[in-house]
């Protein structure tokens, strides 16, 4: 037998030390973890927690809580049974299926020693049953009481100051070393880790693709040690639409002109769903601001309506849509950012009126959604002198300012929480926006922000120093711990609230991803999507010119600039023989000619600022020079501001469309061709010149007399 040299040897019995260490290693990791695991109990038993049955079954899920204080989803090795399964059955995963008889059944989850269970109560409906048999049986859960289900209290005692104050940030990644986040980078997870983030902010250039999407959100919600994180996105419809593979939606004031609860519900829940199927978990939409100044340059129609009863109806049936799939709703911007004609991107606008004037038109929906129970309320960069009249001085140009109601005492503690009676989350506005990082200091602004009241600071400048400096400052008793504390309790009870909890064992994101594809863009979603475009766009002037009659050889020329190819494509669609003049300006000579021998001229034109719709505008110029320069009908189309009008007044027939995504293009050429007849009211008043009205609130004109 031939001797084994041992220089082979070698390698193989360090390689099976390496292997026999990193078995060992895990394994000890394992039984620490499971060592240090103090309860099993069942989320819906958390006080926090809101889940009841949806058609006749519930999904429990059990949370392992550890000696540490944080607790964590779990979903291996578990018993599951019903104490009553003439009542209500449980299968291995925890789903909870109802029978449809009364009575009370217990469902236990047990894993070893460690158990807990939850009533489910059915009682018969009396008001169901008269006449037609039997009455419906319905089902409630009943939760078990206990200090063992009070996981906030116990978390935040064993949570450091620097974990505490991670909860409260909130940054962006959008671009890191001159590209795009599209996926987790070291980097990021680094400081996902080392400052304990409670949440994330995601933009359009993070999500692209579904799958893509689903990737990025999984792997965030991987780095995150101890609790879940809140993913967050700006996805209102319309012109703030941030999936770039979802369902465009055509915005707020297109509901506003379709005057339903119904379909704002549908919205709501349509992104919800598309939301929650990707793992985003929670949306800074809807806006609650009443646009009620034709001059505004950031809200317009981001904004239902002018109208306080209109915008608090749409936008609580928007919020609970949303809310009902689990995606929390943000009401925006407290206590309004509509009566304002500066961006508060760039500059800080105020707001002039008393608390009583406000009370009546700009609070009124935020209160609705208060009491219809928004899960988040963002404030705005917006001063309000007539409820807080504290100045500072400008770090920018050493003015004195007014404090905004980010930064306000009066306004997020005194006027929403005390006032109000809000005790949901509060979270700013992004604080890189220039009202706030022009006139305060990057740290300053956190710090003042936190001493307000707010929960959860958005997209801090530099989150390094940012986060520092809060911790210093609670040392330093600038900020109290307790303050910190309450924050910290907020954000917790929104988490388990919604079920952003951290999952021992997540989901395979394979499987997510094919969820995904099913929700994101799907057909139902887009249905809506063409219902409320059909419904909303609003033919505000006709001079008998509509709809359009013309046989296949008569031309029709579409003229415009923004967004003119997609209101060409939408027009061509119904009639072929149509001409595209792509031009902002009035007609050279050569373009007149083009558009001379045309039936009919439709422009399209997009304003978002008041020098958009002068008639010393280019744009604007260009339609009062071809009703001049022509005989034949001339009709316009306000691609995003119903005000467009104003600048053109005489125009033969005028389509309000408040927004630029495909589905309120293909509305509106089939509007002008007569295949649907207008429905749309408008959803603000349309002044003239002269500070008159041209159009007032709810005026459409319809094709049946």
């Amino acid at each position: 037998m031939k001797k084994i040299r041992t220089h082979f040897l070698m390698p193989l019995l360090i390689g099976v030390l390496v292997l026999t260490t990193a078995i060992s290693s895990q394994t000890a990791m394992a039984n620490s973890t499971k060592s240090s695991i103090q309860d099993l109990i069942l989320l819906q038993n958390v006080p926090e927690s809101d889940t009841q049955f949806e058609k006749g079954t519930i999904q429990l899920n059990p949370l392992h809580v550890y000696k540490e204080g944080h607790f964590m989803g779990t979903s291996k090795n578990l018993k599951w049974k019903s104490t009553n399964e003439r009542v209500a059955t449980v299968d291995k995963n925890g789903l909870v299926s109802t029978t449809g008889k009364p009575g009370m059944a217990f469902i236990q989850v047990s894993e070893g020693k460690l158990v807990d269970q939850i009533g489910v109560l059915g009682k018969p409906d009396p008001s169901s049953g008269k006449g037609k048999g039997k009455p419906t049986v319905t089902y409630q859960v009943k939760k078990m009481n206990g200090k063992r289900y009070n996981l906030i209290e116990k978390a935040i005692g064993r949570m450091t100051l620097e974990e505490k104050v991670g909860q409260m940030l909130m940054p962006d990644f959008r671009n890191m070393n001159g590209k795009n986040v599209t996926e987790l980078t070291p980097e990021i997870e680094q400081l996902v880790k080392k400052y304990h983030l409670g949440g994330v902010i995601l933009f359009r250039e993070n999500v692209v693709t579904t799958e893509q999407t689903a990737r990025l959100v999984s792997d965030y919600q991987k780095t995150s040690e101890k609790y879940g994180l809140l993913m967050s996105i700006d996805q209102e419809g319309g012109i703030v639409t941030r999936l770039q593979s979802g369902t465009d939606m055509p915005g707020n004031m297109a509901l506003g002109a379709t005057r339903s609860e119904e379909l704002a519900a549908k919205v709501g829940e349509a992104i919800g769903e598309e939301l929650h199927s990707l793992g985003i978990n929670m949306n800074f939409a809807p806006s609650f601001d009443i646009n009620n100044n034709p001059d505004n340059p950031v809200i317009g129609v981001r904004s239902f309506s002018e109208d306080p009863e209109l915008t608090a109806q749409l936008g609580v049936a928007y919020t609970k849509g949303l809310q009902g799939t689990g995606t929390s709703g943000t009401a925006k911007h407290f206590p309004g950012h509509g009566d304002t004609a500066v961006d508060s991107h760039l500059g800080l606008p105020e707001v002039p009126y008393d608390k009583e004037r406000l009370k009546e038109v700009e609070l009124y929906p935020f209160q609705k959604a208060m009491e219809a129970g928004v899960d988040a309320i963002m404030t705005a960069h917006v001063t309000f002198p007539k409820i807080d009249g504290t100045t500072v001085i400008s770090k920018k140009d050493g003015t004195e300012i007014n404090v905004p109601a980010t930064l306000s005492y009066k306004v997020l503690t005194e006027l929403m929480r005390e006032e109000m009676g809000y005790d949901g989350l509060i979270t700013t506005d992004a604080l890189n926006m220039g009202a706030i990082s022009d006139h305060f200091g990057p740290v300053d602004s956190v710090i003042r922000a936190v001493q307000a009241g707010t929960d959860l600071v958005l997209m801090p400048v530099g989150l390094e120093s940012v986060a520092t400096s809060l911790v210093e400052a609670v040392r330093a008793g600038e900020i109290s711990e307790s303050r910190i504390e309450s924050s910290v309790e907020r954000i917790l009870s929104l988490k388990l609230k919604r079920g952003i909890i951290k999952e021992e064992n997540p989901k395979s994101i394979d499987e997510i991803i094919t969820t995904a594809k099913q929700t994101v863009g799907s057909v139902p979603h887009k249905k809506i999507e063409q219902e409320v475009a059909e419904k909303s766009v609003t033919l505000v002037k006709n001079n008998e010119v509509l709809p359009l009659k013309v046989n296949s050889s008569e031309k029709i020329a579409v003229v415009g600039s923004s967004y003119i190819d997609d209101l060409y494509q939408a027009v061509k669609s119904k009639h072929e023989n149509t001409v595209l003049v792509k031009t902002g300006e009035p007609l050279s000579t050569d373009q007149l000619s083009k558009v001379s021998d045309a039936s009919a001229i439709i422009i399209g034109t997009t304003t978002s600022t008041v020098a958009g719709r002068s008639t010393s505008n280019p744009q604007m110029a260009m339609v009062n020079d071809l009703l001049k320069q022509t005989v034949v009908p001339v009709i316009a189309v306000g691609v995003r501001n119903p005000y467009d009008i104003m600048a053109y007044p005489d125009v033969d027939a005028y389509l309000a469309q408040y927004g630029f995504r495909s589905a309120s293009f293909k509305a509106t050429a089939s509007i002008v061709f007569g295949e649907i007849d207008p429905s749309g009211k408008l959803p603000v008043t349309i002044p003239n010149p002269a500070g008159g009205t041209l159009y007032p609130f709810g005026h459409g004109l319809t094709y049946n007399k």
